[in-house]
């Protein structure tokens, strides 16, 4: 069976700035307020001409560019998004803005883990011997769905997008993957139609209507992600005879720096092996792990061959945890 290989990594956030200096001038909270539970002190935000596509694209370039691919030999995109351009998929947008006509395009929706659920997708494919080269895309554009007078939400969301190519190879560098989900916590967290009754003829009545805000529990949430998300990666590590210590890397989905220590404290990971941006993105659902992938790997610290432990969690609830050597 074929094995699969991290060759290559992109991002791209929209300009816009708004920081917790900005949140005062909308909602009753401080800098200090935010950082001191979050960890967050500024976040970016698409503005009204910017769409998903537009930020999925130029990550997508910087990861074919980096793994020496071109588009036209790309087999399958997987876009992961909860929010995208269009309701029916944003995937095929991007296949065509890329030039990569061979490959067949899909959007995958798991939230905040949907960057490890296309993962485990992506590997299902290339280790079957379906497709060589599969570009993996992880993006949203939360903004577009917060309440901004909510103040237990709107501090937390930003807007990017992140990207990896995998390919097959005889040597497998994707050691593990764990997925998870718990339908009975999903109040919790969501994004829920709000329906208004239309009546069509005389008996007939149907929904229209658009999307309520983000709603989020946010202890709950919290309490959630300590408790389930250290215990998946033990697990997952368990199972593939690998030890904390072995783990060069921690890249946890970058909701909150809280969880991020919580989660290394549990495992016995140190601070200094934590890859954290949250501080200048904010939760970026999707696109978190890649985007601070891309910019660890850019910046010198992910080493080929070294062994990064990932992990998303969100929405659904769903939750995932992977770990992978980076580069051939």
């Amino acid at each position: 069976m074929p094995g699969v290989a991290l060759i290559g990594s992109g991002s791209a956030v929209p300009n816009p700035i708004l920081s917790n200096h900005h949140l005062t001038q909308m909602v009753e909270t401080s800098d200090e307020w935010v950082v001191t539970r979050t960890g967050i002190r500024e976040r970016r935000v698409a503005d009204s001409q910017t769409s998903l596509v537009d930020l999925a694209v130029p990550a997508a370039r910087a990861a074919l560019t980096m793994a020496g691919i071109a588009p036209e030999d790309l087999d399958l995109i997987i876009l992961a998004t909860s929010s995208a351009d269009d309701l029916f998929g944003s995937a095929c947008r991007v296949q065509a803005a890329l030039g990569a006509n061979r490959a067949v395009a899909f959007d995958l929706t798991a939230a905040c883990s949907g960057f490890v659920f296309g993962l485990a997708t992506a590997c299902q494919f290339l280790r079957t011997g379906a497709y060589q080269r599969v570009l993996l895309i992880g993006a949203d554009i939360l903004s577009r769905w917060v309440d901004w007078h909510d103040r237990g939400t709107c501090i937390l969301f930003g807007d990017g997008a992140g990207a990896v190519v995998l390919q097959a190879q005889a040597q497998d560098q994707v050691l593990g993957i764990e997925l998870g989900s718990d339908g009975r916590l999903n109040a919790c967290l969501n994004l829920t139609y709000q329906a208004q009754p239309q009546t069509l003829v005389p008996g007939l009545v149907v929904a229209q209507g658009t999307y309520r805000p983000i709603h989020m529990d946010g202890q709950e949430v919290y309490r959630f992600a300590v408790r389930q998300v250290p215990l998946t990666i033990e697990k997952m590590l368990f199972r593939h005879s690998l030890t904390p210590d072995q783990v060069d890397w921690l890249l946890l989905h970058q909701a909150n720096q809280r969880i991020l220590n919580a989660v290394a404290q549990r495992l016995g990971i140190p601070a200094h092996k934590v890859i954290s941006n949250l501080e200048h993105y904010g939760n970026t659902s999707a696109a978190s792990i890649p985007l601070a992938l891309d910019e660890a790997v850019r910046q010198g610290q992910v080493q080929p061959g070294q062994v990064v432990v990932t992990a998303g969690f969100g929405a659904g609830l769903t939750w995932g945890a992977a770990v992978f050597r980076w580069g051939v």
